[in-house]
């Protein structure tokens, strides 16, 4: 009698992979909470990184880059640097992988680190990235395209696939799993119905898959209607398990709202408290939060971890509340249009990033209110009265659900729709402010908040 040999184990996921923490986070029934964070010195940076890591709260640490980092103009970033001025993140590339490395070790080892940047061209920052033992990162071919400069969109496919096919492999051959985010969900942050946000970041993500990733998170930004919201995040997951091969390792992470904030610290909070609502009850498993401050500055490290402690406890709170359900007609809507938008752009090519470029050409995707040039520009869409966002003008985009209607807007009603979310919560906080958050007792030395792989580390 023979007897088969089992296949080997796969070896064991590096502590801190992103994509295994967030899995093991919400097996436990907890939020990942993440800030968006970045200081232009390596001690500022490892400090923050520190405290995040320190919480007691489910967190993944952030490198945010720097504008000019982002752009690749590296030298201006250097030179800042050493002139001791300002920035408005880490300069990874400047300080180099060394540096880097030392500023993420400041997590320990059960926290993940991610790299946030902005970038049309991310291979510079991949590249230190890797060497600094960094698989984290997010973007994408069209969301870290459009809304942040002019770099053609062809230029930008062929970098991020290069750039994705270099960390995918670099990570595989260092025991790493690398990790890739679309930042698809966001686009211009505000004002974009919800099935054009759902499909791009599908598509990113399986354009990273194409080119070599195996972990992978959808983003959604919260918009203006919490029954859309839930509804596309819903959506988003039927996508996601239908698009997405079964072995790819995927998660959905919810940005805290990307327009114009709230000017006051009670409307801010407010807003902030709703996204971790949201997150819990459309079943997203990590949130991206925003200060009190973003309407006025830079936060601070203590104004993250504080907004952080709030997102937290306010998911903790949802989890044991029952919440407004969405309609089916909200999960319907979104998952029909932005299925349509998907299987049209797949069946322009097999590849695709060329995919991505016809569909732009002809319009079949098109985003509202943006200016680049290769974005055609045609499609409109409002705040309807109950506060869903809707299509009022079609453009070329191959959908049949809304009436190809256009309505003149004039700049007074987009600068009301554009601060409409501010502006209720603004005033819902006035009439009704919360407490501060309370403190959370840190976990005793023998029951540490991060696990990987089933196990506890220590941090």
């Amino acid at each position: 009698m023979t007897t088969s040999t089992p296949p080997p184990s796969p070896p064991p996921l590096a502590p801190g992979d992103l994509g295994a923490f967030v899995q093991e986070s919400a097996d436990a029934g907890e939020l990942v909470v993440q800030p968006r964070m970045g200081m232009v010195g390596p001690e500022e940076m490892a400090r923050g990184v520190a405290a995040v890591a320190a919480l007691p709260e489910r967190t993944v640490a952030t490198l945010t880059i720097d504008s000019y980092t982002r752009v690749g103009d590296h030298a201006a970033a250097t030179a800042a640097v050493r002139a001791g001025r300002p920035l408005n993140g880490f300069p990874l590339v400047s300080h180099g992988p060394r540096t880097g490395a030392r500023v993420a070790a400041a997590a320990g080892r059960g926290t993940p680190v991610q790299v946030r940047h902005g970038s049309a061209d991310p291979m510079a920052i991949f590249r230190t990235m890797a060497a600094a033992g960094l698989a984290a990162s997010e973007g994408g071919p069209v969301s870290y395209c459009l809304p942040y400069g002019r770099t053609p969109l062809a230029e930008s496919v062929a970098a991020w696939r290069d750039s994705v096919q270099f960390l995918t492999e670099e990570s595989r051959a260092h025991g790493r799993r690398a990790h890739l985010e679309s930042f698809g969900g966001c686009l211009l942050g505000q004002l974009c119905p919800p099935s054009l946000l759902v499909a791009v970041s599908v598509l990113e993500c399986l354009f990273f898959v194409a080119n070599g990733a195996t972990s992978v998170s959808l983003s959604y930004a919260q918009q203006t209607h919490p029954a859309q919201d839930t509804g596309a995040l819903t959506a988003l997951r039927r996508l996601a398990d239908e698009f997405l091969p079964p072995a790819v390792d995927r998660h959905i992470v919810l940005y805290t709202y990307m327009g114009v904030y709230p000017r006051t610290v009670p409307g801010a909070r407010l807003l902030l408290r709703r996204s971790a609502e949201l997150a819990v009850r459309g079943g997203a498993q990590r949130l991206i939060v925003k200060t009190e401050t973003e309407a006025h500055r830079i936060p601070t490290v203590q104004e993250n971890l504080t907004a952080l402690r709030i997102a937290a406890e306010a998911a903790r709170a949802a989890r044991g509340t029952p919440g407004a359900r969405p309609s089916g007609a909200d999960a319907e809507e979104t998952f029909a249009e932005a299925r349509t938008l998907v299987t049209a752009v797949l069946a322009l090519s097999d590849d695709l990033g060329v995919a991505l470029l016809k569909a732009f050409d002809r319009g079949l995707l098109d985003v509202p209110f943006c200016l680049h040039p290769d974005n055609r520009g045609a499609v409109r869409s409002t705040v309807a009265p109950d506060g869903r966002l809707q299509w009022t003008d079609l453009g070329g985009l191959p959908l049949l659900t809304t009436s190809r209607r256009t309505i003149p807007m004039t700049s007074r009603q987009l600068s009301g729709m554009l601060d409409r979310v501010a502006r209720e919560h603004d005033r819902a906080a006035a009439a009704r402010p919360a407490p501060d958050p309370a403190p959370r007792a840190s976990p005793p030395p023998s029951e540490p908040k991060n696990v990987v792989n089933g196990k506890s580390v220590r941090c």
